[in-house]
């Protein structure tokens, strides 16, 4: 009870502690609760750090894919830059042949300029484009990651699940569910870990 003087119970709370006081007066299932509460609270604890982590992995592909945004945005300027120096390139060609010939050299130098420059843009647009593939790349793996996560929180929830329905119904079949609910949750989550 609160300072108040008023406390509300869970309804897990509830059953858990309804079952350990007729526990005592049937004499026995008192294991039962007891291993069942010890591990709900365990399942529990790794279902809270699984969820953090599938909350994590979310996080981070979410900024990944943003950088690959960001990336693909600085590469679509280079290309840019890139077609204004072709037609400018371009008006310097036609410029230089529709010249006198003593005007030719000037704007064969800025068609040459030009061609330089261009591969000088043409090689940081590929860049940026390589560093934007890289980030989707590692943006896919964090969201796969994230679904492993969630994955193994979502098991670790229906175990928690069949652990109140045991503890109500007292089925043993149904502690041994909640057992291998439990464990397949715990194997997705390994897979979250080694990343597979």
């Amino acid at each position: 009870m609160s300072e108040a003087g008023f406390h509300v119970h869970g309804p897990h709370e509830h059953e858990v502690e309804h079952a350990i006081e007729h526990a005592g007066e049937h004499g026995g299932g008192g294991d039962m609760v007891n291993q069942i509460a010890v591990f709900t609270a365990i399942v529990a604890t790794v279902g809270a750090i699984f969820a953090y982590m599938g909350g994590a992995t979310q996080a981070d592909a979410g900024l990944f894919k943003n950088n690959a945004a960001i990336k693909k945005t600085e590469a679509s300027n280079q290309w840019n830059y890139f077609q204004a120096k072709s037609t400018k390139q371009s008006l310097a060609e036609v410029s230089r042949d529709l010249s006198p010939p003593d005007k030719q050299a000037t704007y064969q130098a800025k068609v040459d300029r030009y061609e330089k420059e261009k591969k000088e843009i043409e090689t940081e647009a590929r860049k940026l484009e390589a560093l934007a593939t890289q980030w989707d790349e590692r943006s896919e793996v964090q969201m796969h990651q994230h679904h492993r996560w969630a994955q193994a929180t979502t098991v670790l929830q229906v175990s928690i699940a069949l652990a109140a329905i045991a503890l109500l119904t007292r089925k043993k079949w149904l502690e041994w569910a909640m057992f291998g609910a439990a464990g397949v949750g715990v194997a997705i989550g390994a897979l979250a870990i080694l990343h597979i």
